[in-house]
């Protein structure tokens, strides 16, 4: 049942991380839905943002909890990234997925 899990094709599902606790369960998505399609990345909860990138501004909030945001390279079939209000810092060279548009 969990090798049909990772191999299934996901339709395009409004999936949407603004929050801590939705981060996380994208954690869990990434390994055990890797082949989820559409995805929109929010702010998360107030002391929390994205792990810098290369070259990043300095920035009032260095005290703030980082999170993973290279996690979403996990997604291998990916075919909508929406990027609303997501205070990403620097560039981030790391997302490659051949079926974006």
């Amino acid at each position: 049942l969990r090798k049909a899990a990772t191999t299934a094709i996901v339709p395009p599902t409004d999936f949407t991380v603004n929050s801590v606790q939705k981060h996380n369960a994208m954690r869990a998505m990434a390994t055990a839905l890797p082949n989820l399609q559409q995805i929109e990345i929010g702010g998360l909860n107030e002391g929390h943002k994205y792990s810098d990138g290369d070259d990043p501004f300095e920035q009032e909030n260095e005290n703030d909890t980082p999170h993973d945001i290279e996690i979403l390279s996990r997604f291998r079939n990916l075919r909508l990234l929406s990027i609303y209000i997501a205070p990403l810092n620097g560039r981030y060279p790391l997302f490659q997925f051949p079926l974006l548009q």
